[in-house]
């Protein structure tokens, strides 16, 4: 066992718990109950913490930092590895095959085999210089600026617009590195310069003036036009004037190697008449049957160990993808899954693995390949603990841990430990919704108006057309990949009306950020307090003037410690609290500045049942987030807990078309059944609502459904049933059928 004896971490009520080694533990429980808290910030925390200290001083600088759990103490705790839904890498650098490390196995197989001989194994990279291209710098895609977007080949320098950016007007500075250089006639049209003045003005690298004119700049550096905004283009910052740049750029695929990424030279040398680049745009199972065809000796090593690797992804249902894709358009879960094949191949046993919520993003139809290699990794010899709260994936489960029985302070204890029998049997509210089996809705609403989509070919999407009912609630079902975020994408690009896509990205939070200022209250406490106190608002800020002198508002004191963590410790002047003495002192109803900012939400509603306080928090108690305390740092929320936080801010409005990515990501089955009668809610006010969705609760809501597949990737991207949920129980071609048949008991 691993024995975890009283932990105190966030939520946790003196937590005292045994995990069986060598057996598959899932943790559920309502949101925001302490299942995280457990799992990731207290085991794995503690694990990772431990293993780090048996490294070099040296080394532990570059490892990554988890704060200290509060804990009194863990035994038996294995080697933790953990695998989170957090994507490797957003840079675009960074595919499926460099990071499952199949594409330097596949960059030294055709090192080996193709023909011509071009390079070694390094040169079929596209991020080296003997094999990117030189156009696209090995990206792909191109991002340049238009000359002809950029400059008025019909005028002269000395006309108004005649270069179309900021400051390049005549006698603007920027404008007087051209038309005061003396190099060509400043009235003299564009298109009627000889070829050597058009690649000065335009294309010429920094050069030294040898005779500036008297008015020019005193280094008498001078760079083409081209040149200098290309140079630009490519400078870190220059997402920050993209607001500008974006009206004179062109982008898309690079024309040179049609984004195959890589020069000619490597494109020439093949294998079976595909080269590299082919490869890599294949479907995952598609490649296997490529390797399978390669006869020659050499390959046997390498053919296993690229067979090995990509039969991974494919068992665990990620057979759609292909060697080329971006790790950053992948789904938290497609990222995850990615990670969980990648350590399937490992020869490591006695590992404790620690996943959270791996079944988020797939279709029932997908579940048993994740299960299947979770299995895998228990019988290999390892411990498996996960938080999860799909049905089927606590089926696979040898001991349930249910926590709560609430949301925050009201969670944080341990109601059931055992197996999925016995939880289905006893009364915690896990038990007693897995015991319950709703039907349809009864009454299906009738669509206001459709909107029309005509001839979609957005990513894998075969050229669909369709029309999408509106005043409806309505599920975008199938499989992972099949094509379902592509066509919402391209319903909001193609409508006239305002379409909003609520997905589960960051709300771009800084660590100050918190469930107050978001909702737009913490001002309106700073006013009560002001008024009651007779005191400047800027003085109940810890941002601010109310700051505690000592941790300048932080709460702690934070020590850095060279090579070791750094150390954090009370800030004894505050006690934590964040606030200067000063502003510590007025309060409002007893509670001082911190201590209504330590509200629940549901406390505060109470507290200041009535006013604009109240009201403005109504919309985060119904999405759910009762729970959440004002000044809670938003880095803390998981992807669920950001989403309902955006959906918040559009309750109480009528006219509104909403798509949702998959909103019941990381919620409880009681969760669900709330968040179910919210949306029934925004559609009855009046709003078009679309889901992304695989729970089947949901689509046993919903008023109509649109299913995309039938499989992942270039399988997948055709309609192959719309109509409302009971139409769909008599649909031949529906993946999502036979899943629904088996929810309703059938």
């Amino acid at each position: 066992m691993i024995r975890v004896v009283d932990a105190t971490q966030n939520n946790l009520k003196h937590v005292s718990v045994d995990i069986p080694k060598n057996q598959i533990t899932v943790v559920t429980g309502v949101s925001g109950s302490g299942k995280s808290s457990l799992v990731l910030d207290t085991v794995a925390a503690q694990s990772i913490r431990e293993l780090n200290d048996t490294f070099p001083s040296f080394a532990q600088r570059y490892l990554p930092k988890y704060g200290r759990p509060k804990v009194g103490r863990i035994e038996s705790l294995p080697p933790a590895i953990v695998v989170d839904q957090k994507k490797p890498s957003g840079q675009v650098r960074s595919t499926v095959g460099t990071y499952t490390d199949t594409y330097s196995l596949l960059r030294l197989l055709f090192s080996r085999l193709g023909e011509p001989f071009v390079g070694y194994s390094d040169s079929f990279s596209f991020n080296h210089p003997q094999g990117r291209c030189p156009r696209c710098d090995g990206l792909g895609e191109i991002t340049e600026i238009d000359v002809h977007k950029l400059v008025d080949f019909d005028k002269c320098l000395n006309d108004p617009g005649v270069i179309n950016y900021v400051a390049y007007e005549p006698g603007q500075w920027r404008w007087l590195y051209y038309g005061a250089c003396g190099l060509y006639d400043p009235n003299k049209k564009i298109r009627d310069f000889t070829p050597e003045e058009l690649h000065l003005f335009l294309y010429q690298e920094p050069m030294t003036l040898k005779n500036p004119p008297p008015d020019y700049y005193k280094n008498g550096k001078y760079e083409g036009l081209m040149y200098r905004m290309n140079r630009m283009l490519k400078r870190d910052d220059a997402k920050v004037h993209w607001k500008k740049l974006e009206p004179i750029v062109i982008q898309g695929v690079c024309p040179e190697c049609h984004g195959a990424r890589l020069n000619s030279k490597i494109l020439s040398c093949k294998i079976g008449g595909k080269n590299i680049a082919d490869v890599t745009k294949m479907p995952l199972w598609e490649i296997i049957t490529w390797l399978g065809a390669i006869q020659d000796p050499i390959a046997v090593d390498m053919k296993a160990a690229l067979q090995s690797r990509i039969q991974a992804l494919i068992d665990i249902g990620l057979d759609y993808l292909t060697l080329d894709r971006a790790m950053g358009t992948l789904s938290g879960g497609e990222a995850q899954r990615c990670k969980i094949a990648k350590y399937n191949n490992s020869s490591l046993s006695d590992m404790l693995y620690i996943l959270d919520e791996p079944s988020v993003g797939l279709h029932s139809h997908d579940i048993h390949r994740l299960s299947d290699a979770i299995v895998e990794l228990r019988n290999r010899g390892n411990t498996v603990l996960m938080v999860e709260h799909h049905k089927e994936m606590m089926e696979i489960a040898d001991h349930i841990i249910d926590m709560g029985p609430g949301a925050g302070i009201l969670g944080g204890k341990v109601l059931f430990e055992g197996s999925y029998q016995d939880l289905k049997a006893c009364d915690t509210l896990t038990g007693q919704l897995l015991r319950h089996n709703s039907g349809l809705k009864a009454e299906i609403r009738t669509p206001t108006d459709w909107f029309s989509l005509k001839n979609i070919t957005l990513h894998n999407l075969k050229d669909i057309s369709i029309n999408l009912p509106k005043g409806l609630l309505t599920i975008i079902a199938g499989v992972a990949g099949s094509g379902k975020s592509s066509l919402m994408q391209a319903f909001a690009d193609q409508s006239d009306e305002n379409v909003t896509l609520i997905s589960q990205k960051s709300i771009g939070m800084s660590l100050r950020s918190t469930p107050a200022t978001y909702m737009s209250v913490a001002d309106d406490i700073r006013k009560l307090f002001a008024k009651a106190s007779g005191q400047k608002v800027g003085l109940f800020s810890f941002n601010g003037v109310g700051a505690c002198p000592v941790c300048q508002g932080k709460g702690v004191i934070i020590s850095e410690m060279a090579f070791m963590d750094a150390i954090e410790t009370e800030c004894e002047a505050c006690g934590s609290l964040r606030y200067s003495r000063e502003a510590l002192q007025y309060t409002v109803d007893d509670l001082n500045i911190a201590e209504v900012m330590d509200l629940t939400v549901s406390q505060a509603m109470e507290r200041f049942r009535g006013t604009v306080i109240e009201e403005k928090l109504k919309p985060l108690s119904s999405v759910g987030l009762f729970y959440l305390h004002l000044n809670q740092s938003l880095s803390t929320l998981s992807g669920g807990e950001l989403q309902r936080m955006k959906l918040a801010s559009y309750l109480g409005k009528a006219g509104q078309i909403l798509v949702l990515d998959e909103p019941t990501d990381g919620l409880h089955l009681q969760d669900v059944q709330n968040i179910i009668a919210l949306f029934d809610k925004l559609v009855s006010d009046g709003n078009t609502v679309f889901l992304i969705e695989h729970n089947l609760e949901v689509l046993k809501a919903a008023d109509y459904v649109v299913e995309v597949g039938p499989g992942g990737g270039e399988e997948g991207g055709r309609i192959i049933f719309e109509g409302t949920p009971e139409q769909l129980l008599q649909s031949s071609l529906s993946v999502t059928r036979p899943y629904l048949e088996k929810a309703l008991g059938k």
